[in-house]
């Protein structure tokens, strides 16, 4: 049975790990903008498919990564203690 209210999930992640992430966000974009260009070059129907397929897929990829982080928290460093 369920009450109606979305459970939020929150991830705590490290400063390096969210950077690599947006990184690689950036990077599917900036792909997946110059896939779709490259289009115009292509003649047979069945790579433009296909071609289309990985545009999809890499912004979808990014899309899942940005939701993820949506709901991700940077992990504070901890504390130092002396001996």
């Amino acid at each position: 049975m369920t009450t109606g209210s979305k459970i939020s999930k929150s991830y705590e992640i490290s400063p390096r790990f969210r950077q690599t992430l947006e990184a690689r966000i950036a990077r599917l974009e900036r792909d997946a903008m110059s896939d779709e260009l490259a289009l115009a070059e292509l003649e047979n129907g069945d790579h433009i498919r296909r071609h289309w397929r990985l545009v999809a897929t890499q912004r979808a990829e990014a899309l899942r990564m940005r939701l993820f982080l949506q709901d991700a928290q940077i992990r504070l460093p901890r504390p130092i203690t002396e001996l």
